[in-house]
């Protein structure tokens, strides 16, 4: 009912994102966040929108960051938005179309059939940043959102609107076994083309999620409605989408601004709970997005995080401090 309604009554002209002119209303985080809703054009589904969170700094700045969030998943880490803002970064994430606060009753949660099609949203949310006054902008990506920045900063080079790239274990690889690469997914691929809303269990670990949030193992308190343990099952257009856009990063890509890549030390497979999920990433084979980010044409820095978990600022405290150690010392000589 809340996607709804704000759907119906929240109707931001694209005239005025250009200056910056979007109402924002207390976001479900509270403590100063806010959030505006944005209209977008309608796709396959039918009307589609964009959520944009925002927490300005106490002190006037006029450098940002933006945030975009992975599968299964929507901006919620309140703890890496107060980090930002205590190295004087206005902070913005997007809730990508069909994902968390944009996700309305008619679509199916992540569906999309290009990742192209985020670049929408992500146009949108930095034409709003640069409207309300920040000259310099680090664009950051985790997980799937990590893929689609990385293709979305190589396909607008030469009209960037961001200076920097972060990557927090960006999705350069799909997680499946190589016997069912070879077999299955080609197969799967090539059914997707004629049979888009086909539906593909991904197979994705819910011990993963129950490491994170505070009912189960971890100690995150977010919406399991909107990032639930077990992620609903994808269509093959999103499988397809996903494989083309890391098939494209295989091949190489070129990023005009810094990039850095951070990703965990080692990959877990586990099968029951154990303490182990805190110390390695359950979601992504982290040799592989290591291999792939070396396809990145341009500055960049790769960087292994000893006892990460898939998402690099959810890890255990000392882990995190290390990884926001690196972040903002990188920042510091990219965002200037």
């Amino acid at each position: 009912m809340k996607h709804r309604l704000l759907y119906l009554f929240i109707i931001v002209l694209h005239t005025g994102i250009a200056h910056g002119q979007v109402t924002y209303f207390a976001d479900l985080l509270g403590k100063g966040f806010k959030q505006a809703t944005i209209v977008q054009p309608s796709d396959y589904e039918g009307s589609v929108t964009c959520t944009i969170v925002r927490k300005t700094t106490p002190e006037k700045s006029s450098k940002a960051v933006l945030y975009i969030h992975g599968f299964n998943d929507y901006f919620f880490q309140e703890e890496m938005a107060e980090r930002y803002l205590k190295e004087g970064f206005n902070f913005y994430a997007v809730d990508l179309r069909k994902c968390g606060r944009s996700w309305l009753s008619h679509q199916k949660f992540n569906n999309v059939r290009d990742l192209a099609e985020y670049y929408a949203d992500i146009d949108t949310a930095l034409a709003v940043i640069k409207g309300e006054g920040n000259e310099k902008v680090l664009l950051s990506g985790h997980s799937l959102g990590g893929l689609v920045a990385s293709l979305y900063a190589s396909d607008r080079v030469g009209k960037e609107k961001f200076d920097a790239v972060l990557l927090n274990s960006p999705m350069f690889t799909l997680n499946i076994k190589s016997g069912l690469k070879k077999s299955a997914l080609p197969l799967l691929i090539k059914r997707a083309e004629k049979h888009p809303e086909s539906n593909f269990d991904l197979g994705i670990n819910p011990l993963y999620g129950e490491s994170l949030h505070v009912t189960a193992h971890g100690e995150w308190s977010y919406s399991l409605g909107l990032k639930p343990f077990i992620a609903p099952p994808v269509n093959l257009g999103w499988l397809r989408a996903v494989h083309n856009a890391q098939e494209r990063v295989a091949q190489g890509i070129q990023i005009n601004k810094p990039v850095l890549v951070l990703h965990a030390a080692r990959s877990i497979d586990e099968k029951k709970w154990s303490d182990i999920f805190f110390t390695g990433d359950a979601i992504l084979n982290v040799d592989e997005v290591a291999l792939r980010a070396q396809n990145i044409v341009g500055q960049y820095s790769i960087q292994a995080v000893q006892g990460g978990m898939h998402d690099l600022v959810l890890s255990k405290q000392p882990v995190r401090d290390e990884v926001y150690s690196t972040i903002f010392n990188w920042a510091k000589r990219t965002v200037k």
